[in-house]
């Protein structure tokens, strides 16, 4: 790994302890696919709690993560697949972790895409201005996950979408 770069990377979504964070959620996973409300609470400086309901009240799953741990509090049978839960723990790890250590900084004329890593995988943040648009997951120099903000405002995205480009898993928040 190279020397830090003399940046600090600030992902402002998920990071208010003050705010839930409510979203309408539509999850397609490989032939499954769940509608329902998905929450995000900020529990501490690295803490963080993410339920994802249907809009009657019946949980499909609760996670929790403190720093880098990962605890399952509940999830549905139908979900309950090894591989699954690694790919929700590194999305949802992605979207809430708020200052990863970063390792390289591109700038261009409107974009500036910072290189960090979490849980060994590459993430590359790319910002508009000051303004994060996306992060890219990549493995062998192809991008595997694309997590897309759009309609921001006071740093909340209003639409959130992360898409898989090697397993069939999408994901789309729309804030209520």
């Amino acid at each position: 790994m190279q020397t830090p770069v003399p940046f600090e990377l600030l992902n402002p979504y998920f990071s208010q302890i003050s705010k839930d964070y409510v979203y309408k959620a539509r999850i397609k996973a490989f032939d499954k696919s769940f509608g329902g409300i998905f929450i995000v609470k900020k529990l501490g400086e690295d803490h963080h709690r993410i339920v994802f309901t249907t809009e009657m009240g019946n949980t499909i799953f609760d996670f929790e993560f403190i720093d880098e741990e990962f605890k399952i509090n509940r999830i549905l049978p139908e979900m309950d697949k090894k591989a699954l839960k690694n790919i929700l723990k590194s999305d949802f790890l992605a979207l809430i972790s708020a200052k990863p250590e970063i390792f390289e900084m591109f700038a261009k004329t409107e974009n500036t895409i910072v290189a960090a890593e979490i849980l060994s995988k590459k993430h590359y943040y790319w910002f508009t201005g000051e303004q994060l648009t996306k992060i890219s997951r990549t493995a062998r120099e192809k991008e595997k996950v694309t997590f897309s903000f759009s309609r921001i405002n006071n740093n909340i995205a209003e639409e959130i979408r992360i898409i898989h480009q090697n397993v069939k898993l999408e994901i789309i928040l729309t804030l209520l």
